[in-house]
């Protein structure tokens, strides 16, 4: 009995599959416009955030000021108030105990402040 060889088949359809990868982000952005301009267009904002930063021996500092709990939940509150949608850019040394993290995180939690991003530093670095 004499079988199908597909092989030929599924070099031409990778083929085809590497040309749709390439083309379809070339006809996505080819539509070219001259917009109007108006004094009401207005960029978008940048996203705001704030800095919090957690040294070796637990201490926290909002924004490069040394901070202490009661006062850091305050000023979350206000940038929560003013802001919502304020992002939480936590810098925390390895060396910090994992319930501290907890503990900041939680107060810029409880004030509204939910969008929180870990910063480290890529490997290779010293």
């Amino acid at each position: 009995m004499s079988e199908i060889n597909v092989t030929p088949l599924v070099d031409v359809m990778l083929v085809l599959v590497v040309i749709f990868i390439i083309t379809a982000p070339l006809l996505a952005s080819s539509i070219r416009l001259d917009l109007p301009r108006t004094d009401a267009a207005k960029p978008g904002e940048a996203p705001k955030f704030v800095t919090l930063v957690v040294n070796k021996s637990g201490q926290a500092f909002l924004n490069d000021q040394a901070i202490e709990l009661p006062e850091l939940e305050r000023s979350l509150a206000q940038t929560a108030a003013s802001r919502p949608d304020t992002e939480v850019q936590l810098r925390a040394d390895a060396a910090v105990p994992y319930g501290r993290i907890v503990e900041v995180m939680g107060l810029a939690q409880k004030v509204g402040l939910n969008r929180i991003g870990f910063v480290a530093e890529p490997v290779g670095k010293p």
